[in-house]
């Protein structure tokens, strides 16, 4: 969980993610973001994200991402 907190404060340091729970829902995250996330997910947890993958729910809180991350890596 980190690693992934450490990637979100890189791409959006104005955002608190410990704390918000709706990053897509509330506009936290945009669809410019979650491709530079997607990105540095596959690198950083050697995973491939595919685009049945990239959904709102998939990104709308860190817990979400971290799920997401857990069915790739077991995959």
């Amino acid at each position: 969980m980190d690693t992934l907190l450490k990637i979100l404060v890189e791409l959006r340091p104005d955002v608190d993610f410990e704390d918000n729970k709706e990053l897509v829902d509330s506009g936290e995250l945009d669809s410019f973001d979650i491709v530079s996330l997607v990105g540095e997910l596959c690198d950083a947890y050697d995973i491939e994200i595919g685009a049945e993958d990239i959904v709102p729910e998939n990104f709308n809180s860190v817990e979400a991402i971290m799920a997401l991350v857990g069915r790739l890596q077991e995959d």
